[in-house]
């Protein structure tokens, strides 16, 4: 095989963080040569593809599973995606402005609602506490048949959806309207990285070779693989999480209902989104149960599946401890009877009618197609599941994995890897540039 000219940077994975890093790189640095791999035949095919996630900007105003610190950082990261829509004028075609909320029903959860507004209101100034009256107004389908009492805290006026594949494509056109030598690799998956004895990293893909001075892996779950074939990362391991959704039959919310959080839980509570893809029609969800894929709806290598597990005792420790919960253990039995095709709706209806009490089964369908992989990942030493991005950063490579809220911080993680490259490489930043168009407003 023919080893082709050295790059500056190889970027491994098309999704919306590849794509973030990639426009990132382009705009921001004086790096000129620039690859980018991508195994399918375009941007954000797998989990950046808006069928697979809730379309959700995820600031930390509705998530009640962050804490005020995690909120903190959230907003900063996400918010960057927002100033990015603006300044690019992607609004009604990339990001959508629409209300959001999240609903708490019955008396505990009100007061803890209130609580959270109480402490929140000051980092979101915008944001609003709703009555059932206020409700009965904007969402009247939340008070129907309804016998607890509700509120919500709200807000109006903000970016709240995002189809993260346009804004992919969107990141990948600005970086190909710069100045630099940008490839784009479709189709072609890369099977090996090694460093060689010059320092540099040589890329084995299914139809070639090529030479980086430098390397940043998106692959979602093939990232940790990436990282251990090269003996890093052993201490980590995955669980693969999937999700799947319901579309209701008929448009019934205009607004983007959040659940107020279990605190024993690890995954999202149900919520309802209107879908941007779909005319705005309302789909329930995410499930969550453990798959044994790496891709959702795409085939896998067996070795693959098994070396991603990673197991021993310390995984089999963090696996025994969440089974031993008994909220866990009824949660993970309830959404693996939620996907049988027969009356996995009819034992899903219940957790939907939290939001719209008088919905039934067959006001809803299991929405084909749709739902993705969130790969989990598990630190063996700690013997604990990382509720958060992780990375692994040796030597001129990276290794991104980027569970929720990964989509809405790409920018942000995007930036801390091309300075970390840019300090490597021994290449500029523009901070002032990036300060103004990216981040400025976001603080």
């Amino acid at each position: 095989m023919v080893i082709n000219k050295i790059f500056d940077v190889a970027v491994i994975g098309g999704g919306v963080a590849g794509a973030a890093f990639l426009f990132t790189l382009a705009r921001y640095t004086d790096i000129k040569d620039i690859i980018l791999f991508e195994k399918y035949e375009e941007v954000s095919l797998l989990n950046s593809n808006p069928k697979a996630n809730s379309q959700t900007l995820h600031v930390g105003d509705i998530e009640t599973n962050y804490t005020f610190e995690k909120a903190q950082k959230v907003k900063k990261a996400s918010f960057m995606v927002s100033n990015y829509i603006k300044k690019f004028g992607k609004i009604g075609e990339v990001g959508f402005v629409r209300d959001k909320m999240i609903l708490a029903v019955g008396e505990e959860e009100i007061v803890k609602l209130k609580e959270r507004y109480e402490q929140f209101k000051e980092l979101y100034p915008y944001i609003e506490l709703w009555d059932e009256t206020k409700l009965a107004q904007i969402e009247p389908k939340l008070l129907e048949e309804r016998q607890e009492l509700i509120m919500a805290i709200g807000a109006t006026g903000q970016i709240t959806t995002v189809d993260f594949k346009k804004l992919s494509e969107s990141f990948v056109q600005h970086a190909l309207d710069t100045d630099k030598n940008i490839q784009m690799r479709y189709n072609e998956e890369v099977t090996k990285i090694e460093r060689n004895e010059e320092g540099n990293y040589h890329i084995v893909t299914d139809t070639t070779q090529f030479v980086a001075k430098s390397v940043v892996v998106n692959a979602g779950s093939y990232s940790l693989l990436f990282a251990q074939a090269m003996g890093y990362g052993l201490n980590y391991a995955t669980l693969p999480i999937g999700g799947s959704f319901f579309f209701a039959k008929e448009k019934l919310l205009n607004t983007k209902v959040y659940t107020m959080q279990n605190p024993k839980l690890p995954f999202a509570a149900v919520h309802a989104d209107p879908d941007c893809t779909q005319e705005w029609n309302t789909r329930f969800g995410p499930t969550a149960f453990a798959l044994p894929r790496l891709e959702r709806y795409h085939s896998l290598h067996l070795k693959d599946f098994f070396n991603a597990l990673n197991i021993d005792k310390d995984v089999m420790h963090v696996y025994l401890d969440l089974f031993a919960d008994k909220t866990i253990r009824s949660y993970i039995f309830r959404n693996v009877l939620e996907e049988l095709p027969t009356f996995g709706k009819d034992v899903f209806v219940k957790d939907a009618q939290k939001i719209i009490p008088s919905l039934k089964a067959s006001d809803i369908e299991f929405a084909d197609g749709y739902g993705g992989m969130r790969p989990q990942i598990i630190d063996k030493s700690k013997r604990e599941l990382l509720l958060g991005e992780a990375k692994i950063n040796e030597s001129g490579i990276i290794f991104n994995m980027t569970p929720s809220p990964g989509a809405s911080s790409s920018l942000s993680i995007a930036m801390q890897d091309a300075q970390a490259i840019c300090d490597y490489l021994g290449a500029t930043f523009d901070t002032q540039k990036h300060q103004s168009e990216i981040v400025e407003s976001s603080l």
